[in-house]
């Protein structure tokens, strides 16, 4: 899969914020025209302390929720962890398993923040603005916002309000555990985005896409350890 935007990842913590700002601008919450087929979840690892990054990405079939494929990559990275700066540190890394798919994904779930962001651009709008692709943000803690009530009954949902704008859902997906956050990364509305997660979502509290890219990642992850 090939990125359709290309932009400098050796930017000051200055110049990542300006650009985040600038590409929020492109971001568009639309409805969905047609029905996906193939849904990928991409999922980050990491050792503390080291700056070696592990991604995964899997693509699932949308119907049955079976595995089509999965890829992962690994990539030392300089930009440090800087909050509301996670994209570039990670998508470089994800953006190399990405370009190992030989499906294309209809949709790309993301294990962290959309629109629900201070700049209004989190990884998963970044992903979804650099393959033009509709995409969703499924985090499992609020970075921004003020929900209006804690929904503690399965597929309830409590928009999560800032700045005016209602930015994200936080929605309940097991009655057992704390709501997640989903918030529209890209080309998506978030009533389309819940629907979307609500069929992704086979009992357990993150959706199925991002959830195997977590275990697989980690899989990965420890592997690569041992030989290191």
């Amino acid at each position: 899969m090939e990125p359709k935007l290309n932009h400098r990842w050796d930017l000051t913590e200055e110049e990542a914020k300006k650009l985040q700002q600038e590409l929020s601008k492109i971001v568009r919450e639309q409805k969905l025209d047609f029905t996906p087929r193939l849904i990928a979840g991409v999922d980050i690892s990491y050792n503390i302390g080291s700056d070696v990054l592990f991604a995964a990405a899997v693509v699932l079939n949308y119907e049955d929720l079976s595995i089509v494929e999965k890829v992962f990559a690994i990539k030392e990275v300089k930009f440090k962890y800087i909050p509301g700066l996670l994209s570039f540190r990670e998508t470089p890394v994800i953006l190399e398993a990405f370009s190992k798919l030989k499906t294309e994904p209809d949709i790309i779930f993301v294990d962290g923040q959309g629109i629900a962001h201070p700049r209004f651009f989190g990884i998963a709008s970044h992903i979804g603005v650099i393959y033009d692709k509709p995409s969703i943000g499924v985090a499992k803690s609020i970075l921004v916002g003020t929900p209006d009530f804690l929904p503690r009954r399965k597929w309830e949902t409590a928009p999560l309000r800032f700045k005016g704008k209602v930015v994200g859902y936080l929605m309940c997906t097991d009655e057992r555990a704390q709501p997640i956050v989903v918030s529209v990364g890209h080309k998506i509305t978030l009533d389309d985005a819940v629907e979307v997660v609500k069929k992704m979502t086979a009992g357990f509290r993150i959706p199925e896409p991002t959830r195997l890219a977590h275990i697989f990642v980690n899989e990965v992850r420890k592997k690569y350890t041992k030989k290191m």
